[in-house]
This record gives structure tokens, sequence and C-alpha cells, in this order.
């Protein structure tokens, strides 16, 4: 059997242990209570961890901006022959990133060849994440009846709003290309407030919100919990980035929680920015971000401005599904053909045959540890932090745990998409989106086709459904 260390870089059939590339922005969490630091000291990228330091991100891929590489220093794009189509990324976020968006394929030619400073490359970026602990995000535009009821909450943020895009929001028709017309006015209008203005309302803002939530103010179980959570939000945004109007983006975009093993996508012309936490990331190779608040780098809000797509109601929250018939592998298919990923779980006692790939692919330990073995013979590390290179077509490895271990072994799996017909995830344009924060009940429509939630309407769509009203009853105790 071969020995840990061996491995032939020339041979298309052995997995190959990489060196990821380490990012240290300043939103990152600092020392090791960042997951990207001790996976850095664990593949050797690092030789000690800086408590003050930040520790953002940790690329594996063959981006330039970032490219890993072998043990030797070689190159992974040397070892494919080529760009892998996907860049997979570990995040460990201390604060809030830029509210941001990535543009699609046509806008990412065209903001190359006019600023290739920065934007790096000619390339998409939707992606991918999978929450690692609970994780705060903001996502996607709120639903344009719950930014008319924060207008009308909060006079600060409203007169941030020029007159012709409020009544915009308030008159605007149930067409959706008049939702997003108005939308769009409102976006524009809220980004080109003058700073004298808006800096002057957030102060107004953050005083009463911060006098809203002391002890004198209303019981919690009295308020709405979006409420709640919002003023919340704010006033946190304001503390790590003082003076920025972008503290009130929750006035415009969705606030999540995502529980751990909890998975989003975000297609591109997407707005979102990242709050707090921890998630595995996959995307099509691109480094290009659109900026626009909560952050020093540059900002671009005009082209921001002009490719988001406006859609409302945040992304879809997947859990993962069941692949190649076992329960233990779980399947995060975006809609988008770069990439996949699959988190494979290998309890005390068990082993687990890693699936036959006919595409490369590279998997991190995310916690446990265990043994390896293939037709190779090798015995790879398993210790969280380890992340391998597998060739196209090389030998399936199989995972074990001792039995005597006190918790699983668990990978992070990342591919060219392999289920792009059966995805599991779905961007804010798809017709089974979440409903938003606070769904607000549709009024009557004066239109008998159309359902709105009135008793009769309710009752029509049993009877659509086929299915006899009183059918579902509760049993007694």
């Amino acid at each position: 059997m071969a020995s840990v260390h061996t491995y032939d870089k020339s041979s298309q059939r052995h997995v190959l242990p990489l060196r990821p590339t380490i990012k240290d922005y300043a939103w990152g969490i600092r020392g090791l209570d960042s997951r990207v630091a001790r996976f850095a000291l664990e593949s050797g990228v690092i030789d000690e961890v800086d408590p003050d330091s930040p520790y953002a991100e940790l690329w594996l891929g063959t981006h330039p901006s970032g490219p890993t590489t072998l043990r030797d220093g070689t190159t992974l794009e040397s070892v494919v022959g080529g760009q892998l189509p996907f860049l997979f990324k570990i995040l460990s976020a201390g604060k809030a990133l830029s509210i941001q968006a990535h543009p699609c394929k046509d806008g990412a030619k065209r903001l190359h060849l006019e600023n290739p400073t920065n934007y790096v490359d000619e390339n998409h970026k939707p992606e991918l994440a999978v929450a690692l602990t609970p994780f705060e995000a903001m996502c996607g535009f709120r639903r344009l009846e719950e930014i008319a009821i924060l207008i009308k909450k909060h006079p600060e943020f409203a007169a941030c709003i020029s007159n012709e895009a409020k009544l915009a929001i308030f008159l605007c028709s149930r067409e959706e290309a008049d939702k997003k017309k108005a939308l769009r006015m409102l976006f524009q209008s809220f980004m080109s407030c003058p700073v004298e203005t808006s800096t002057t309302q957030l102060k107004k803002l953050l005083k009463r919100l911060q006098k809203e939530q002391s002890v004198d103010h209303v019981h919690p179980h009295e308020e709405p919990p979006w409420e709640r959570k919002c003023a919340r939000a704010i006033l946190r945004l304001a503390q790590q980035f003082p003076g920025d109007s972008g503290a009130m983006a929750p006035f415009l975009l969705n606030y999540l929680l995502i529980a751990p093993g909890e998975s989003f996508y975000m297609a591109a012309n997407e707005p979102h920015a990242y709050v707090a936490g921890e998630i595995i990331e996959c995307m099509a190779c691109s480094d290009n971000v659109v900026r626009a608040g909560l952050t020093p780098k540059f900002k671009d809000v005009d082209n921001l401005v002009s490719m988001l797509t406006y859609s409302m109601g945040g992304p879809t929250i997947n859990a993962g599904t069941p692949a190649y018939g076992d329960d233990r592998i779980m399947r995060y298919t975006p809609p988008t053909g770069e990439f996949e990923v699959m988190i494979i779980t290998c309890n005390p006692g068990e082993d687990i045959t890693l699936p036959a790939l006919t595409v490369p692919a590279i998997f991190v330990v995310l916690e446990g540890s265990g043994n390896t073995d293939n037709e190779e013979g090798q015995r790879l590390v398993m210790r969280p932090g380890r992340s391998y290179y597998m060739p196209e077509h090389c030998p399936q490895l199989t995972l074990a745990v001792n039995d005597f271990k006190r918790g699983p072994l668990k990978i992070a799996l990342a591919h060219e998409n392999q289920h792009v017909d059966e995805p599991t995830l779905a961007c804010a344009e798809d017709s089974k989106q979440w409903g938003g924060e606070f769904a607000l009940p549709a009024e009557p429509s004066s239109n008998p086709g159309t359902p709105g939630r009135s008793p009769t309407n309710r009752y029509q769509m049993v009877k659509d459904l086929n299915i006899k009203p009183g059918a579902f009853k509760v049993p007694k105790l």
C-alpha cells in the first residue's frame, strides 16, 4: 500500500493534496475563531495564526487571482490542463460584506473591457452557498408591498427617496413589469441620495431605533419579528460602517438566517450582502464583483443600478437532496452548468465510497477524521482543512471511520454540474420562490379568474386540487 505522501502528479489516477490560497479581507473572522485560519494552518499554507488578523476566504481552484497549487508549488491549472469551470471557497465572515451583485456573461465582458483593473475577467459569477454555522445574509429585494410599509413606518428612510420614486411605489399596478420599474426607480433614488441627506437621516434613524430597542419600548412579543430583526440589523451594520447609508439596506433587501446544512443560490445580477457566519461557497470561475455600499473598496453604483433584474422575493432555501441512492450524500445543485456541491458524511463504524465522476473534482475535509483507500492504495490524511484534487475517471475513493470515533467524517466535494436538469436550488425569478419575510395577504381580486385569499378563492383552490373540504382532520389527543 502507498504511504500517506505517495502520489504521482503526472498520473491521471492519483488523488492529489492541495495548497489553497488565503484572503485576508477586513471582514474576515480574526484568529483561530476563523475556520479559514484553522484550515490554512492544517493545509500548510501558513505556519501560525495571528490572533489579530482577519482570515476571510480560502480559495480552491484555478482562478489567477488566487491559484491553488500542489505541495511542490505546481499550479493546479497545469495539472488540470486548463481552467476548472468552478471556484470553491470557504468563507468566514466576522462582519458584513459589501452590498453587491455579480454580472452576467455579457455584462462581465463589457465591464472587463471598460475597467479591467476592477473587473479582472470576462466570466459571469452565479454562486451557491451552504451554511457551516448559523449564517446571516441579505439576499434579493423585498416585495414592493413590504418596502411600501417600511417607507411609511420610517420617515428617515423615506427622506432618502425622491417623491417621484415613492409615488411610483404607492401607485404601482399589479403588473410585474410595472413593479420592477418602480423598484428600480426607488433603488436608484436611494443610491443617488446626497451624502449630506443620507448621513443626517441615518443619524436620526439610529437615534430613534436605539430608543425603541431600549427597555422602555414595547414588549418584543407585541412587535412583529421582521421589524425587530430589521431594526437590529440596521443598528449592527451602522456600527460596523459608521456613516454609510448602506446600513439601511435591510429596508430594501430580505434579511435571512440560514441554518447549518441549508443552502441558497444567487444568480447573476441579483443583489446580496453576506452579514455574518461561515459558509461553503461555490461559483463559476470568476472574481467579478459590482459593489455599492458597506465597503471601503471601489463602488460602482451606476453599473449596479443598471444591471439588476429587480426580481422580488428571496432565493429558495434548501437543505439538499440525497444522491446516488445514499442519504449520507447530500446534493446541492444550482440551475447552472459550471458547478454543484455534495456534502458527504461517514459516521463512526461505517464506510462510504465516493461517486464515480467523469469530471475533475475538489474536496475539502470539513470535520472529523478517518481513513481512505482506493485501487491505488492511497492513504490520505483526513483532518479538517485538508483538501484534495480528484482527476476525472480516477479510482473511487472509499472513506472509513473507526467505530471508537466520537463524531462523523464530513467532506464537501465540488465539481462540474452533473445534475443540471434536476436543480435543488432556484433564483429569485423562479415561480416557486420564497414569499418574503412577512407574506402579506393578497387583496381579493376583481377578476374572477385571479386567485386571491378570500374564503371563496381558498375554496376554489381546494376544489381545483380535487380535495374535499374537511378531508384533513386533526386526531383526538
